[in-house]
């Protein structure tokens, strides 16, 4: 498995003033990169220096076709399916990004609902 990029404060930063800040979304760790979900479906993610939206096929085309933009795979020719990557150029230029954010997390609200995974119990 490759070596995962580590955020720098700066990616955390700029990944914590997209995240809205509404009583249902949720800011959590994924492998060891940081989420926000809403009804436990997870609409937006930062992996290493880049952010990545999960939309429906409509808005996920229109972002495809923006310079920058690209396919979200975290692991080479492993790409998630909804998801892509923000184009590098749209860091500190807020409207663009938060309005894909914005977009990221209506598609998840439509989503269903995921109930919580029991824990695991230990191995004997």
């Amino acid at each position: 498995m490759a070596q995962l990029n580590k955020p720098s404060d700066d990616d955390k930063a700029w990944f914590d003033e997209l995240l809205p800040t509404e009583p249902d979304v949720l800011r959590r760790p994924m492998f060891g990169q940081l989420a926000g979900f809403v009804n436990g479906n997870m609409f937006l993610c930062l992996f290493g220096p880049r952010v990545a939206v999960r939309l429906g096929d409509t808005e996920r085309a229109e972002l495809l076709a923006v310079a920058g933009a690209e396919e979200f795979a975290p692991m080479p020719g492993r790409p998630m399916k909804e998801y892509v990557v923000l184009p590098p150029t749209w860091r500190g230029k807020g409207k663009d990004a938060q309005r894909a954010v914005e977009r990221a997390l209506a598609y998840a609200r439509t989503l269903p609902p995921k109930s919580a995974k029991p824990a695991r119990k230990p191995k004997a």
